[in-house]
């Protein structure tokens, strides 16, 4: 049985996946100290179905933005459990800027889509960067 050598491309894009969610953790954690030090920075939308006020966003932001940032750590360095904590921390970083939408639109669509591309990335290529090392 002849074994599967990993793609340059794949490899890429894996550590492409690494520096995202490092990134991204990055701005959530940025996101999340702003909403807390600063609630007039979002705006406040009325009649929503998620009626936080700006600091529990941005604790929200703030927890999974540190969560996000190890998991990027961790898949730079090739680990099993970076790959899974990102998939998971990828998909939940995406439904928490789905629900904050109406308060900082922008942002949170791009956020979505980082997220989107990570999780592709991750399940598609993952295990490719161990087999590189």
């Amino acid at each position: 049985m002849e074994e599967r050598q990993p793609s340059g491309w794949a490899i890429g894009f894996t550590m492409f996946a690494a520096i995202m969610l490092m990134i991204a953790g990055s701005f959530q954690v940025i996101a999340g100290l702003t909403g807390i030090f600063e609630n007039e920075v979002y705006a406040v939308t009325q009649d929503y179905f998620l009626e936080f006020d700006v600091s529990t966003w941005g604790w929200i932001h703030l927890g999974w933005g540190v969560i996000v940032l190890l998991a990027g750590l961790g898949l730079l360095a090739g680990s099993l459990w970076g790959r899974i904590l990102g998939v998971i921390a990828a998909a939940v970083s995406a439904v928490a800027n789905f629900a904050f939408i109406p308060v900082y639109p922008v942002w949170s669509i791009v956020m979505i889509a980082v997220c989107v591309a990570v999780i592709w990335a991750l399940t598609a290529h993952g295990r490719d960067i161990v087999a590189e090392r």
